[in-house]
């Protein structure tokens, strides 16, 4: 080999090389979509339930921005605005669509049977018939299911054993969700064996919350129940603020409206589904069907109680809740 080729094909060699290890070195980036019914974090970036995902996802080795890029689509309390957003998701061709509640996921059964849609909490996907069963759900649809068992008779109790004197509740309602006149008829049921009356206020935006105060207020409640609903899991802070100026002792399933302000929660723990969700997620991008991963359905109930709200309520921790709380906020 002459020595003016030789140096030629050195120098080639030399500068293809950093080139490859570049192509070696660069992350695939994978892109996947959520879709929720709850409002837009604000300041813009993670709410508590998106926030529990993506720590999920940073635990499995996932980073947005570096190696996982995610379109985040918020419906704002707005239900029918959910169809038009699991279309935009669907035509993206992403490599799953993770999604919240019973509505979302309903739509976007509807809207694709070939991409994965792994759900975060949603109420009894069998029952529902959103999956065929647990083991097998079949389909492009797993992920976890809420166990199907109304918490508001038992939340209505302990609003009852906090205040013996409550005679009437309010209980909010969101008229999009389907659900919540099942919540209402349970808390009715329940309501006469413990001497109180019970009336309904709705709200499906932040503002309509702020009147369903004002009306539970004026109708003389002396406390407050808040359906189980994913556009209420997300105002929080707003619900909890409502309840210390209108003096309203105030009661969920979610433990981040505990941690917000509100009294009282009873429910499963719905951001650590969103965290256990990244697992599915993430066995999917591996290369695994969403009808071969086994749906989960978590038992575990939580009772967290807010010392601080009590006491800005003048009221007083029974022992007896005390004792069987889970966890007391001081």
């Amino acid at each position: 080999m002459k020595r003016r080729d030789f140096i030629g094909l050195f120098g080639a060699a030399v500068t293809a090389r950093p080139v490859t290890l570049l192509a070696q070195q660069e992350p695939k980036i994978r892109r996947i979509g959520f879709l929720t019914p709850r409002s837009h974090p604000s300041p813009p970036g993670h709410d508590a339930f998106s926030d529990a995902f993506m720590r999920g996802m940073n635990e499995l080795g996932y980073h947005e921005g570096k190696n996982l890029a995610v379109e985040w689509r918020y419906a704002d309390g707005d239900y029918a605005r959910l169809a038009g957003l699991a279309g935009e998701l669907v035509g993206m061709n992403l490599a799953v669509i993770v999604t919240y509640g019973t509505a979302a996921v309903r739509v976007l059964q509807g809207a694709t049977k070939t991409v994965p849609i792994v759900v975060t909490a949603a109420i009894d996907l069998v029952g529902t018939g959103i999956v065929t069963s647990l083991a097998r759900p079949g389909g492009n649809i797993t992920g976890l299911s809420v166990i199907n068992l109304d918490m508001s008779p038992k939340q209505l109790e302990l609003l009852k054993k906090f205040s013996p004197t409550l005679s009437r509740v309010a209980v909010l309602l969101n008229p999009g969700n389907p659900a919540n006149p099942q919540v209402l008829k349970q808390v009715e049921a329940a309501a006469p064996r413990l001497g109180i009356e019970v009336v309904a206020v709705s709200a499906a935006t932040p503002q309509a919350i702020e009147s369903a105060f004002a009306e539970a207020t004026k109708q003389a409640a002396g406390g407050v129940i808040v359906g189980a609903d994913a556009f209420f899991s997300g105002q929080g802070s707003q619900i909890a603020g409502l309840a210390l100026q209108h003096r309203l002792p105030t009661i969920s399933i979610y433990e981040d409206h505990v941690v917000a302000g509100c009294l009282m929660n009873y429910g499963q723990n719905v951001a650590e589904f969103h965290r256990q969700a990244a697992k599915y997620v993430d066995r999917i991008l591996k290369g695994a069907k969403p009808e071969d991963l086994p749906v989960e359905q978590p038992t575990k109930i939580d009772f967290v109680i807010n010392s601080k709200t009590a006491a800005a309520l003048g009221l007083t921790i029974p022992l007896e809740l005390a004792v069987s709380a889970d966890r007391v906020i001081e």
